[in-house]
C-alpha cells in the first residue's frame, strides 16, 4: 500500500480532534497538513501547520503539494465531526492503484441530528466542470499524475479560493477522476437547508469574489483543453418566413391553478410599441388550470392556449410546440407559470434590446420574492458574471444563465428544445451562444416565486443528483462540440 499525506482545515470546534487523532494513529498516513488562519498551535504527532487566510488558496495549496513526497494526498475539506469507515483509507488508495485514477471519491453517509442516512454522489465527467460538483469531504489524489499536471500545467495561480478547483481540473485533463460506489465515511451534516434555498447559493452577490476567481480558473481550463471560445460571433441570419407578432410570452404549465392566472395576468400587462400574444401550453393539466387559462382567453384574443396531442412531453417539449406554432412572434420570450414580470414593461425591454443589437438570444435578471412578492435573500440574480468576451465560456461553469430567456424564433425552431422538464433551457441557451451573442438586462425584470410548490424546491438525494448529472451531460456535449469547432477553424 502506498503512503498517505492528509490536508484538513483546523477547526475550533470540539470534534476537531476528533477527527485529527483518526488520521495521526492510522499507521498509513505519514503527514498531516493542518491548514489555519493562525490559531491551530502545532506539535502534535505527524501534523504540519500551512497558515492560509482560506483552504483553497493557491499558494498554500501550492505550497502543500510541493511538500508532498508520499504516493497519495487525502483532501479533507470539510472537518466537522468526520470519521472514515473501516479500511476506508486503504480501500481509496487500493483503488486509485488498481485504476491508475489521478483522483478518487467516494459516497458517504450524513448524520442529521442523529439520523444517518446513505448520501450517494453521481459520477465524474468531462462536463463535470462547475466548481460547485459534489465529491463529498474527503477525497484522494495519486501524486504522481498531480506532479504531471503541475508540470505541464503549472501550479494554481495566486487566488484565495480557487486552489483546489484549479487542481482538479487541470489533473483532469490527464488522467481520471474516479467515483467508487461506496459509503466510505459519515460526516455530520451542518447546512440542512432545503434544495431550493441553496440554489442560488453561486450567485449570492456577496460570493462575487470566489466566482470571479473560479472564472479565471475554468477559462484557462477551457483553453487548455480547447474548448475555449475567442469573443467573435457569427451574424444572426435573417428569418426566412413572416410572423403574426413581434413576440410570443412563452408559458408551458401542468397543474398550477394557484399561480397561472398571475403568470398570464402579468404578460397581458405589458406596455409595448409592437403586437404581442401570450402561448400558454397547457399540458394536460388536471387541476383546474385549463378552466383559469380559457377564463383569461375569453376576455382577450391575445391569449393563445395550446393543447398537445402527445401525452409525454416535458417543459421542453411544451416549447418546442409552442415555437412550432405559426401564432409564435418572431421572438420567443419566456415565463414560468409560477412566476411574473416585475412591471408592465419586461416585454418591451427585452425587444429593445434585440433591436440594438444582432442577438441571437436575450436573457434579463430577476428578483427572488415569495408568494407575497416580497424579496427574499438573496435577492436580485442579475448574473453581472457575464461578460461579451467571456460570458459563453463562463456559462459552461455555472449552472443556468438567467430570467426571463428570450430567443430568436427562427433560430430555436432549428435547435429544439430537448423533451425534459429541467435544464432544457440551459441546453439551449449553451447551443445558441456557441454561435451568437448574447444580449443582457441587468435590471430586474422578473420575480421568480419561491413556495412549496417549486419543483426543485426541496429534493430528494436521488433527483438532485438527476438533476445534476442531466446538466453535466449538458455541459458535455457542449465542450465536446465546441472543441469540434475550433478543431475546424484551425
Amino acid at each position: 500500500m502506498g503512503t498517505i499525506s492528509v490536508v484538513l482545515p483546523f477547526d475550533n470546534q470540539e470534534h476537531f480532534p476528533r477527527t485529527l487523532k483518526q488520521f495521526t494513529q492510522s499507521p498509513a498516513v505519514e503527514k498531516v497538513y493542518v491548514v489555519h488562519g493562525g490559531t491551530y498551535k502545532e506539535g502534535e504527532p505527524k501534523c504540519e501547520g500551512v497558515r492560509s487566510s482560506t483552504f483553497s488558496d493557491g499558494n498554500a495549496v501550492g505550497q502543500i503539494l510541493s511538500n508532498t513526497m508520499t504516493d497519495h494526498l487525502l483532501v479533507v475539506s470539510h472537518s466537522s465531526a468526520l470519521e472514515m469507515g473501516q479500511g476506508a483509507l486503504e480501500r481509496l488508495v487500493s483503488v486509485a492503484v488498481d485504476t491508475g485514477a489521478g483522483m478518487v471519491y467516494s459516497d458517504y453517509v450524513t448524520d442529521k441530528n442523529g439520523t444517518k442516512t446513505n448520501h450517494p454522489l453521481i459520477d465524474y465527467q468531462p462536463g463535470a466542470v462547475r466548481d460547485g460538483f459534489d465529491f463529498g469531504s474527503a477525497y484522494l489524489f495519486s501524486c504522481k499524475p498531480v506532479r504531471y499536471a503541475i508540470t505541464k500545467y503549472g501550479l494554481p495561480p495566486d487566488v484565495r479560493y480557487a486552489g483546489w478547483y484549479d487542481i482538479r481540473l487541470k489533473l483532469s485533463i490527464d488522467s481520471a477522476i474516479f467515483h467508487l460506489q461506496e459509503f466510505l465515511y459519515s460526516k455530520v451534516e451542518f447546512d440542512q437547508r432545503a434544495s431550493g434555498e441553496r440554489l442560488f447559493d453561486y450567485v449570492d452577490p456577496r460570493n462575487t469574489a470566489v466566482q470571479k476567481e473560479m472564472e479565471q480558473v475554468f477559462t484557462q481550463y477551457l483553453k487548455h483543453i480547447e474548448a475555449y471560445l475567442e469573443p467573435s460571433f457569427e451574424p444572426v441570419p435573417k428569418p426566412t418566413v413572416s410572423f403574426p407578432v413581434e413576440a410570443s410570452v412563452i408559458i408551458p404549465v401542468r397543474n398550477r391553478v394557484r399561480t397561472i392566472s398571475d403568470a398570464v395576468r402579468s404578460a397581458l400587462q405589458q406596455k409595448t410599441d409592437f403586437p404581442y400574444n401570450v402561448i400558454v401550453v397547457d399540458n394536460h393539466s388536471t387541476d383546474g388550470t385549463g378552466d383559469a387559462i380559457q377564463k383569461i382567453g375569453a376576455g382577450d384574443k391575445r391569449v393563445v392556449c395550446i393543447t398537445p396531442g402527445r401525452l409525454d412531453l416535458g417543459i421542453g417539449g411544451c416549447w418546442n410546440e409552442a415555437i412550432a406554432s405559426p401564432a409564435c412572434g418572431r421572438y420567443a420570450v419566456q415565463l414560468d407559470s409560477d412566476d411574473m414580470y416585475s412591471g408592465p414593461a419586461t416585454l418591451q425591454s427585452v425587444v429593445d434590446v434585440f433591436r440594438g443589437g444582432d442577438y441571437g438570444a436575450v436573457i434579463g435578471s430577476y428578483k427572488l420574492v415569495n408568494m407575497d412578492l416580497k424579496e427574499i435573500p438573496p435577492g436580485v440574480i442579475d448574473h453581472r458574471e457575464w461578460s461579451d468576451d467571456n460570458g459563453r465560456n463562463n456559462a459552461l461553469r455555472i449552472n443556468g444563465l438567467g430570467a426571463p430567456r428570450a430567443f430568436c424564433t427562427h433560430l430555436v425552431r432549428e435547435t429544439q428544445f430537448p423533451n425534459v422538464s429541467y435544464g432544457e433551457d440551459y441546453a439551449v441557451g449553451l447551443a445558441i451562444t456557441r454561435k451568437y451573442r448574447l444580449g443582457r438586462i441587468y435590471d430586474p425584470v422578473y420575480l421568480c416565486r419561491r413556495w412549496e410548490g417549486n419543483t426543485d424546491a426541496a429534493l430528494a438525494v436521488d433527483q438532485s443528483n438527476r438533476n445534476d448529472l442531466y446538466k453535466d451531460r449538458l455541459r458535455t456535449i457542449e465542450i465536446l462540440a465546441r472543441q469540434k469547432l475550433n478543431r475546424k477553424e484551425e
